[in-house]
């Protein structure tokens, strides 16, 4: 099966369709990811952090986050519980970062252990317009790798939304649905009544910014609440508090941008 721009990763298989001439393959951030610290907590041996902009696709807060729960900083009384992911949209796009792992079966199972709430999806990240964006502590090649040409970007894997039905179907049994989200007074990992994790959410506009002036008006206007309306500048103004407040001092450095 070739795989297209959009196309679902339907299994762990899949993910080798990706695997380059290097035995690599590449991975799209467009959350904690923008962050290269977070993004080495996972996977520390990555290469050619780069940024990408990816057509046809937004972010929106849809979907509660178990890792939230256990971290201490999702609120559930007032809802302030959920994570990001990508869906389709026709005519937007958002500023990612790409960057390259390798293509091992220990591999494969820390992303699919990281995001394991997702439907993993491939597209082709493209330039962006005018020059690479990164700022000056925040190199957009690393490990001595070298920077693909935009024209040569292969296809690299984006979390993307599901469905509670196709979740706990094709990943999560009912036992694991029980001890990742019941045990928390979650029965629903999609929906459309959550609010973003204000902890996390500080974390990724930071991160954008680190990243650049293009890569945080990305996150900024192409980012949504469940509502798909409201983008996260409007949110912002409303609540600028947010971006006043400090993680926790357990988590300062992992949820520091």
């Amino acid at each position: 099966m070739t795989l297209h721009h959009g196309d679902e990763l339907p299994d762990d298989e899949a993910f080798y369709q990706l695997r380059d001439s290097r035995g690599r393959m590449s991975i799209a951030g467009f959350g904690s990811l923008l962050s290269i610290r977070s993004a080495k907590s996972t996977f520390p041996d990555l290469q050619n952090f780069r940024a990408l902009q990816v057509e046809g696709f937004r972010r929106v807060f849809a979907h509660t986050a178990p890792i939230f729960f256990e971290r201490g900083i999702a609120r559930l009384e007032t809802m302030e519980i959920s994570s990001l992911s990508c869906e389709e949209a026709p005519g937007c796009s958002i500023v990612v970062t790409v960057f390259d792992i390798p293509c091992t079966p220990d591999m494969i199972a820390a992303v699919l252990d990281r995001e394991h709430e997702f439907r993993f999806l491939a597209v082709r990240p493209v330039s962006l317009p005018g020059a690479l964006l990164c700022s000056a502590d925040t190199a957009p090649v690393l490990n001595g790798g070298t920077a693909a040409s935009p024209d040569q970007e292969a296809l690299a894997i984006i979390c993307g939304r599901w469905t509670d039905e196709e979740y706990k179907a094709r990943r999560c049994p009912p036992d694991e649905f029980k001890r990742r989200f019941l045990d928390h007074g979650v029965d629903r990992v999609w929906r459309d009544d959550v609010l973003p994790c204000r902890a996390y959410l500080r974390h990724c506009v930071l991160a954008a910014q680190h990243v650049g002036p293009k890569a945080g008006d990305s996150f900024l206007d192409s980012s949504f609440l469940a509502d798909r309306t409201t983008s996260i500048r409007q949110y912002l103004q409303l609540h600028p508090d947010i971006m006043l407040e400090q993680p926790p001092p357990h988590l300062a450095t992992r949820y520091g941008g």
